[in-house]
């Protein structure tokens, strides 16, 4: 008879290793949508199924919402990142493709999905199968025994690999796979924000379990620990404890084992041609379907957004689409510079009006590398590479520094930075194509692999690192031969000039031409500037205040200790639990989680925060704690050896609404409402001898609404110098303007900044902590009181109805293809998006137009100052001695003046010796 082989697929694992791993290559439908976790999940499942020929198979799905863990722990899984949106994308036609393989999607609520295959795997030894538990995730090795092991598939060349009991305990260095348990108990897991005991690694958690066998008989036998060991132990036992729970996997998930349905069933070939189709997965459906792959014509492609084409064109023939050319390999003429041909070729350059450039650098880090060569498209099909030495560099520069030459390339701000390394400029004309396709379809990806292949219909070859170099490394090409080099990076520069031109046209069609040349390309070498600039922190003030803040918690902690009347750890879950609802009961209808322990997740604490003195404490103790993790203790580490600053990334290609975001720090995250948060900003200080000087727009988004709608009540406000939202207040609730109460302009100034994000009654009155009548009756005498601003919210929601998309005053779009969706809560997203889109899109094309004329005119006037920061609507300089009237008066007029509407714009400005005083 034959064995019985089950697979149990670890669904999101295995989908967002599909999409990390084409990361740098997505793939797209010729309508927009990164279809990269789809394609490469079913690569993989359609690998295992033809190598390893399973009996029975199923998927195994991480439910929506909260898991039992959470109940436990509030902050499980606190330190992820969200879910890129692709990825949210792509589940629901996963989902559909695996069913269509006749392969049943599992999934059980208030469960994750290691639980449910741990419960089947337990399941599955009594009916005699051979299970493999398919997964790279390392928590599912306590699983394994002699009828379960894990099946880890390939990566990036290398084949796939099954560990059994003994493969789980050499990787572990343990005796039996039940201990990965306790190992992870030690040593903690960042991603799910597991504790563990801190200061214990792998190794030595791995060394304590085989001499102890587990953590209970661990902590029962610190007495034979020395040293600092034996006081992280004792002092972390709670945590422990705790962590071993949270790393356990439930194996009785209230789940049926239907062997019937995981057995093996036909291929739906329909549903695979349809689902197929619309993915553009031609060489998928002939592997899969074979010769029955063409029995009909293909489906339409799944648009990205609604039912527009790239460009906002209908899409009306699925059968063309179909038929367009297939990319073919991309061919150039490619040379080497030589000392020979060098002045020949750099002087052809030189006389071009234009050409396409990729620079080849030394280090992923802008402000640490240099140039390691640049290749030089003449045309489209003829470029030549000119590798970095000391006589060549001067070869690069000339190139560079042309003001007659326009140099088409990618992520020029690195460029940029590098030359400004050396002292060097690339200096304008300049055409980044990225960025110019960014203003086309901002949520795509913006790589020249994937623009070639769908503009040009090109692929373009790439770097084929050597088995023995670091898969790691930034920049393979510096391992390899120079010819290598050189045909990969000729062929890059000759796809941006050849991009540019159907980007231009395009653009042209779409009337954004102005913004890609007024706006985004000018803001290039601003940016650029202020990333080399850096700002300065100062470290012996986060120093200080991580010790105050230190000392704070260890107060804090003493004070709930105090309050509770018996000793407990402030920091964990499960004893707060008891001493909220056990010890003090202040909530006699506590609500418990699925293992019987309290939940005290921060929505149930500020709920009773008014009932007990204690609970404030807690809910602070809390914050200050993630505050020194996230902000206090990290900054520091991001500093420059070299210059002693630290040097942020601007990302100028990233957000939907065109909003700049910031990297290594994320600037827009600095917490600025609260105290604590604000003493941030005292640590970032101006170089010795300078000024700090901070401007920032008043109510930038409010003045922007007042613009767009023209509602007159709202222009009169403003016009009138009024505080906006005591005047607002007045309108609503029908009084004097110095009648006023402090709780009515709160209500109103929620309301104000509410109603830009499409906020609801509920919503409303969560903020407010009101009842949702009032909250409705507070809405509905807002738009009564501001009809113009009902209106243009309608206005929006109809345009991007109509067209798919909403504009910001000067023409920038945001694409809404769920704006149609019969999901209510989907489409009620898109709806708010269409209302806040034109808003805050207007706001970030204002705040670039100001860095612009404020970069120009400093250098037109001399101004030796320099601009540092950019945080929402706010810029901040280090102001030279001497300059500060200057630098005063011409930022306030730079950014007063970057747009002219109905109500102006104000700035507000202020100096000092760091960020917190000027601000």
């Amino acid at each position: 008879m034959e064995q019985k082989k089950l697979f149990l697929l670890d669904a999101y694992a295995l989908i967002f290793r599909a999409y990390h791993a084409m990361k740098y290559s997505p793939r797209f439908t010729s309508g927009g949508m990164n279809t990269s976790a789809i394609f490469g999940f079913v690569n993989t499942l359609d690998e295992v199924l033809r190598k390893e020929n399973p009996t029975h198979i199923a998927v195994c799905f991480d439910p929506a919402g909260k898991t039992f863990r959470h109940e436990m722990f509030a902050d499980y899984k606190a330190g992820r990142e969200a879910t890129p949106e692709d990825i949210k994308v792509a589940v629901p036609y996963i989902k559909d493709i695996i069913r269509a393989y006749g392969i049943p999607v599992v999934e059980k609520e208030g469960y994750e999905a290691d639980d449910v295959i741990g419960t089947l795997a337990t399941m599955s030894r009594s009916r005699g199968f051979s299970t493999f538990i398919m997964s790279p995730d390392k928590d599912l090795s306590q699983l394994v025994d002699p009828s379960v092991k894990i099946y880890r598939p390939g990566y990036k060349g290398q084949p796939a690999e099954v560990r059994g009991e003994k493969e789980v305990c050499d990787v572990f260095g343990i005796n039996r796979p039940i201990q990965v348990i306790d190992i992870l108990a030690l040593m903690g897991d960042k991603v799910d924000n597991i504790v563990g005991c801190p200061g214990v690694g792998e190794k030595t958690a791995s060394k304590l379990i085989l001499e102890f066998d587990s953590v209970e008989n661990l902590i029962a036998n610190t007495d034979k620990l020395k040293g600092a060991l034996k006081t992280k132990v004792e002092s972390n036992v709670d945590n422990i404890l705790f962590s071993k729970k949270l790393a356990t996997i439930c194996t009785e998930v209230p789940i049926e084992f239907d062997e019937e349905a995981y057995s093996r069933h036909p291929v739906d070939e329909a549903a695979i041609r349809d689902i197929f189709g619309k993915l553009e997965f031609r060489s998928l459906l002939s592997r899969v379907l074979g010769d029955k792959a063409e029995a009909k014509p293909a489906p339409k492609p799944a648009p990205a957004f609604g039912e527009l084409s790239l460009f906002g064109n209908d899409i009306t023939d699925a059968a063309a689409a179909e038929a367009e050319p297939a990319p073919t390999e991309h061919t150039c003429k490619t040379i080497i510079a030589t000392d020979a041909n060098i002045d020949e070729l750099v002087d052809k350059a030189l006389s071009q009006k234009t050409i396409g450039i990729h620079m080849v650098c030394t280090a992923p880090n802008a402000m640490e590398a240099v140039p390691a060569g640049i290749a030089v498209a003449l045309s489209p099909n003829e470029a030549f590479y000119l590798e970095a030495t000391e006589e060549s560099t001067f070869d690069i520069l000339r190139i560079l520094k042309s003001e007659t030459v326009e140099k088409v390339g990618i992520n020029l701000k690195f460029d940029m930075v590098v030359a400004l390394n050396i002292a060097e400029k690339l200096a304008a004309p300049y055409y980044d194509v990225a960025i110019a396709h960014y203003l086309l379809q901002p949520e795509m990806s913006h790589s020249i692999n994937r623009l070639a292949e769908i503009y040009l219909k090109k692929i373009l070859p790439d770097y084929q690192l050597p088995a023995t170099a670091k898969a790691n490394k930034f920049n393979p090409a510096l391992s390899l031969e120079i010819e290598d080099i050189a045909k990969v990076a000729c062929a890059r520069a000759a796809a941006c000039l050849e991009l540019k031109p159907v980007f231009d046209k395009k653009l042209e069609e779409e009337k954004m031409a102005h913004l890609l040349h007024d706006i985004e390309l000018p803001l290039v070498e601003v940016l650029a500037d202020m990333e080399h600039t850096g700002v300065r922190i100062d470290t012996d003030a986060l120093a200080a205040y991580s010790k105050a803040l230190t000392q704070r918690l260890a107060d804090i902690e003493r004070a709930c200790i105090d309050l509770a009347g018996i000793q407990f750890n402030v920091g964990s879950p499960a004893q707060v639990g008891e001493v909220l609802f056990d010890k003090l009961r202040i909530d006699e209808k506590a609500k418990k989680t699925k293992t019987g322990q309290y939940s005290t997740t921060e929505e149930v604490l500020e709920k009773l925060s008014g009932k007990h003195p204690i609970v404030g404490k807690i809910l602070e103790f809390r914050k200050i704690k993630k505050l020194l993790s996230t902000y206090v203790n990290a900054l520091p580490e991001l500093i420059n050896p070299h210059t002693g600053k630290i040097h942020t990334t601007y990302n100028q290609t990233v957000t939907a609404t065109g909003r700049l975001s910031s990297t290594n720090p994320n600037l827009q995250n600095i917490p600025i409402r609260n105290d604590d948060g604000r003493e941030i900003r005292k640590a970032f200080i101006p170089d010795d001898g300078h000024s700090f000087f901070s401007a920032d727009y008043s109510q930038i988004e409010l003045r922007i609404v007042a613009n767009i709608s023209k509602d007159e009540a709202l222009v009169e406000a403003f016009l009138a110098g009024e505080d906006i939202h005591r005047a607002t207040a007045a309108k609503i609730f029908h009084e004097r303007t110095e009648d006023v109460t402090d709780d009515q302009r709160r209500k109103a100034k929620t309301a104000n900044f509410g109603m830009i994000y499409g906020i609801s009654a509920f919503g409303l009155s969560e903020r407010l902590q009101i009842p949702r009548s009032e909250a409705k009756q507070l809405i509905e005498g807002y738009f009564e009181t501001f009809p113009g601003v009902r209106r243009f919210m309608d206005q929006s929601i109809e345009m991007a109805k109509e067209k798919g998309f909403v504009t910001t005053l000067f023409g920038r779009r945001r694409m809404l293809p769920d704006i149609t969706s019969r999901n209510a809560v989907v489409r009620g997203y898109a709806e708010r998006n269409a209302i806040n889109a034109p808003i805050q899109g207007t706001a970030a094309d204002i705040i670039k137009i100001a860095m612009n004329r404020i970069y120009r005119r400093f250098d037109r006037e001399g101004i030796r100052s320099k601009m540092l920061l950019q945080v929402h609507d706010e810029l901040n300089f280090d102001v030279v001695p001497g300059e500060e009237d200057s630098v005063s008066r011409i930022v306030k007029e730079e950014m007063e003046a970057a747009f002219s509407g109905t109500v102006p714009l104000v700035a507000d400005c202020g100096s000092g010796a760091n960020w917190l005083e000027a601000h």
